[in-house]
């Protein structure tokens, strides 16, 4: 007679990798950062712990008054170990390949014995926030690295897709040591001049056979460009890559040059098969070169520190007017006033306003 197995008998499972193991443990083992002091937040980010680095964005991020607090401390102490790095900002349309190429690009500066932080902003829902935070899954290989550190975080109501928080991360991760910063915004048609304002270098992904190529007539996000790279430059579509690149280039000679004295260029990759990755990074370098000699580099980030001050004391006023109890009232009350039909938004605003 043959002995029946009970329906409740356990398995054996998959067991994890070792690396993974240990890794999980470590992350369980400092999450728990609550009562964690601003001045070992510090000490760790300084140290390059990315663990502490991830728990320091995600206060930064939060909404939460002692989180603020606590972020603002960390930033402060971080500012004189910043602007040590690279900006560069990546764009395009969805489908263009941004995230085969953050990661082809990013190992490739690896290779070069630069560390590299992605601060990867995912399409967060204008219903309820969330976000599908899918970088870390699709950067498979980058993820891995340990001269990498990816970040996701939702785009939330921020304008043009860049998270609203990016340029306070951007000075964490100076401070922890990554000598390049990739910023990859959404691309989904938004004003891309946010991520213009925080990066030193601006690339925009192109593709071809999409109806793409008559853009680059257009102004707008071509003129901020500091050089196109058409993607998926491969196989059959590599023809018509070389013939986008000839009409690219002759639609950016059509505006005046830049008051950095670049004249954008525009290059062919295919970032699945890290071909011309190498010539991109390499005209990235040259563009450095030029605007330090000629300081446009160095006016460039003033600029940027001009910009983030009046977005910030924008961010702050909004903050404080939503936050204060009499506008929470009283909004309520005007809300009201609108469905009734008894005001209209205009007077409303103002009467709030006036509060």
């Amino acid at each position: 007679m043959v002995k029946k197995s009970s329906a409740l008998h356990e398995k054996d499972g998959v067991s994890q990798p070792e690396a993974t193991n240990k890794l999980s443990a470590e992350i369980i083992k400092q999450k728990r950062t609550k009562n964690t002091s601003v001045d070992e937040f510090i000490s760790q980010i300084l140290k390059g712990n990315i663990v502490f680095l991830s728990k320091a964005i995600t206060l930064i991020e939060s909404t939460n008054t002692i989180h603020q607090e606590k972020a603002n401390k960390i930033l402060e102490a971080c500012l004189p170990h910043a602007n040590k790095s690279v900006r560069i900002g990546i764009t395009g349309v969805p489908g263009v390949g941004k995230s085969t190429f953050i990661e082809t690009f990013g190992k490739h500066l690896t290779s070069q014995g630069k560390k590299v932080a992605v601060l990867a902003v995912d399409p967060s829902s204008s219903m309820n926030k969330g976000a599908i935070l899918g970088d870390k899954t699709r950067m498979e290989q980058l993820v891995t690295d340990k001269n990498a550190f990816i970040r996701p975080s939702p785009s939330g109501n921020s304008l043009g897709g860049v998270a609203q928080k990016t340029r306070e991360s951007i000075i964490l991760c100076e401070a922890a040591g990554f000598d390049t910063i990739l910023i990859e915004t959404v691309g989904v048609g938004q004003s891309e001049t946010l991520v213009h304002s925080m990066v030193d270098f601006f690339l925009l992904l192109k593709i071809t056979g999409a109806g793409d190529e008559l853009q680059g007539i257009k102004r707008g996000i071509i003129e901020m460009a500091d050089a196109i790279v058409i993607n998926k430059a491969d196989g059959n579509n590599e023809k018509n890559a070389q013939i986008a690149k000839i009409a690219f280039k002759r639609a950016l000679h059509l505006y005046p040059l830049k008051e950095s004295n670049w004249q954008p260029k525009v290059l062919t990759a295919s970032a699945l098969k890290n071909i011309g990755i190498a010539n991109v990074y390499n005209m990235i370098l040259e563009y450095l070169e030029l605007v330090t000699k000629n300081n446009y580099f160095f006016e460039k980030r003033n600029e940027q520190n001009k910009y983030w001050l009046l977005s910030t004391i924008e961010e702050q006023l909004k903050s404080n007017f939503y936050n204060n109890p009499k506008i929470k009232i009283a909004l309520k009350k005007e809300i009201l006033s609108l469905k009734k039909g008894d005001t209209t938004p205009f007077n409303a605003a103002k009467k709030l306003l006036d509060l």
